[in-house]
């Protein structure tokens, strides 16, 4: 969904449009907790963009009409096969650019939640899962890591979003 600055929807067009020319757009980020450890997820390599970089829990794009928690409960379950119990915490603006001609330019709701079961991931969307810690998250190379993670921390952080330590 297209949105203005305000999250006010403009209309649709499909998610490669959008990234090829950095139009504004909704998505819906997920950060699921194992105790005080950050369910990361390891992009497929066959993504279309930022493949092989581990990531947040989950993420994606509302369709047309869907809820942004609608969005994010049924992504947590097409990329890792996860029910958890979601509340929205931030929702926030940012710009990143993944690949010489695609960026990510979106109003992002973030949710988090807590899971400690198995984790069945779609091999489609997922090649590996991980847990670390915040702290642990800190001293990293961020080369490996998609932008938006740290992009996503940092806005919890600076909004006072209180995630487990």
């Amino acid at each position: 969904m297209l949105v203005d600055e305000r999250d006010r929807t403009l209309g649709a067009c499909d998610k490669f449009r959008a990234h090829r020319e950095a139009l504004l757009h909704r998505a819906v980020s997920v950060l699921l907790f194992d105790g005080p450890r950050l369910i990361l997820q390891q992009r497929a390599n066959g993504k279309y963009h930022s493949p092989g970089l581990w990531s947040n829990t989950c993420c994606g794009h509302p369709r047309l009409g869907e809820a942004p928690h609608h969005a994010a409960r049924r992504r947590l379950r097409e990329e890792l096969n996860v029910r958890a119990a979601l509340r929205r915490v931030l929702v926030f603006q940012y710009r990143a650019q993944v690949a010489p001609d695609l960026a990510e330019n979106e109003v992002d709701h973030v949710f988090v939640g807590e899971y400690s079961g198995r984790i069945d991931a779609a091999a489609d969307e997922v090649q590996a899962i991980r847990r670390m810690s915040l702290a642990d998250l800190e001293g990293v190379d961020r080369s490996g890591f998609t932008q938006w993670l740290f992009l996503i921390l940092d806005a919890c952080r600076t909004q006072g979003v209180k995630l487990p330590a």
